[in-house]
This record gives structure tokens, C-alpha cells and sequence, in this order.
């Protein structure tokens, strides 16, 4: 299998949930669905935290989340530690999330995006490197500098 992904939405993000994972599992991506599982009302930190549990654990490599504007997931998403998640709505910004911020949660809005360009959002950030060397320098930074103290 290829690369491992935990994925998770709430109601508003599970049709587009659905079409992504189906859609990396096309690409021998190694796909972990934690919910939800259907469109009924859920509240998104309980699954958000279910995927973000699976990274921190590293028994995946990557996340994304989905909820309907990708706000709330990232929001909570960034306040690991370990965790860089990024809110992309389109192709460039999933692009430099990867290329500069090594990020490792894609987050999405699924009522703010349609299904093709969230494909190709998804399709971006997995074939997207981190580029290293003065970017590295900034992520330590950045987890330096937000310690609590």
C-alpha cells in the first residue's frame, strides 16, 4: 500500500469525505475512515480528535479533515503540537502548505468547495514535497515559540 491517511468530517463534510477517500484509494493511498459515517448532525471535534489521535500516534502518515467550512476543524486541529493543518480552497495553497509548511493535515470546507476542485486540492498536496532547508528553520521556530510556558 502506499502512503497512510486518517480521514474524518462532520455532516456538512461526509458526501465530499466519501468521494476523496474513494477517490485515494483509487491511488493506492492505505485510507483510514474514523467518521462520521453518515449525514446526521455530529459535533466535528469528536472526529477531528479521532484523526488527530491516529498522527500524533503515528500510525498514519497524513489527515484530512472536512467540515462545512473547514474553520472549526482546523482551528482545532492546530492546537496540537506536531500538527501543521492547513484550510486550502484551492490548488496553490495546498501546493505551498506542503512545499513550505510541511503541513500534515489538509483541511477542507465542504460547503465551500465543490467536488472537483477538492480532488484536485487533494491530488496537489500529496504529490507536493516539503522542500526543507530555510522552511525547516521556521517550523522549529514556530514549535519553539509556541511552547507554553
Amino acid at each position: 500500500m502506499g502512503i497512510k491517511i486518517v480521514i474524518a468530517s462532520d455532516h456538512a463534510g461526509y458526501f465530499l469525505k466519501e468521494k476523496i477517500k474513494n477517490f485515494l484509494k483509487d491511488r493506492n493511498y492505505e485510507v483510514f475512515d474514523v467518521g462520521c459515517y453518515s449525514p446526521e448532525s455530529v459535533d466535528y471535534p469528536e472526529y477531528g480528535a479521532k484523526a488527530i489521535e491516529k498522527i500524533l500516534n503515528k500510525e498514519v502518515e497524513y489527515g484530512i479533515l472536512i467540515c462545512g467550512t473547514g474553520l472549526g476543524m482546523s482551528i482545532f486541529a492546530n492546537r496540537f503540537s506536531g500538527i501543521r493543518a492547513a484550510l486550502c480552497h484551492e490548488p496553490f495553497s495546498a501546493k505551498m502548505a506542503r512545499l513550505h509548511n510541511n503541513a500534515n493535515v489538509l483541511v477542507l470546507g465542504g460547503r465551500i468547495i465543490g467536488e472537483a476542485i477538492a480532488l484536485e486540492i487533494v491530488k496537489t498536496f500529496f504529490e507536493t514535497p516539503f522542500e526543507g532547508e530555510r522552511h525547516e528553520r521556521r517550523l522549529n521556530l514556530i514549535e519553539k515559540l509556541s511552547q507554553n510556558k
